[in-house]
C-alpha cells in the first residue's frame, strides 16, 4: 500500500499526556492510528457537527476524567498538549506504561 502523502503526520506520540479540545477529559496516548480505524458505526455515532475528517491521526488513550477511567479513541484535531504536570490515575498504566521524570515511557517489554 502507498502511503498517502496529504495525510497529517502524528503532533503526538505514545506515552504522552493530553487533553481533550472540547470535552473535560485527559489521558495517556497508548497506540497511533494513521488515519481512522474504527468501525463505522463509531463514527457515524459522533453528532455530525462535532464529527471530524477521518483523514488524520487517531490516538488510542487511557482517559480519565473526575468520575471515573476509560478507554478514548481521538482525532488528533481534538487533542492538546497537557502541561500540568498531574499523574493520569488510570488502572491499566501499570501494565503498559513506566512513570520515570514525570514522563510516561513504554515499558520494555512492550515496545515492538
Amino acid at each position: 500500500m502507498v502511503p498517502n502523502i496529504d495525510m497529517p503526520l502524528a503532533r503526538f506520540t505514545i506515552g504522552d499526556v493530553v487533553r481533550h479540545r472540547l470535552f473535560d477529559f485527559r489521558g495517556i496516548i497508548f497506540d497511533v492510528d494513521p488515519e481512522f480505524a474504527n468501525s463505522e458505526e463509531w463514527y457515524e455515532a459522533i453528532p455530525e457537527d462535532l464529527r471530524p475528517p477521518k483523514e488524520q491521526p487517531f490516538y488510542h488513550l487511557l482517559a480519565e476524567n473526575a468520575e471515573t477511567s476509560y478507554v478514548a479513541y481521538v482525532s488528533q484535531q481534538n487533542l492538546v498538549p497537557d502541561d500540568s504536570d498531574e499523574p493520569i490515575d488510570h488502572p491499566a498504566i501499570a501494565t503498559m506504561f513506566d512513570r520515570q521524570d514525570g514522563r510516561y515511557r513504554l515499558r520494555p517489554d512492550l515496545r515492538n
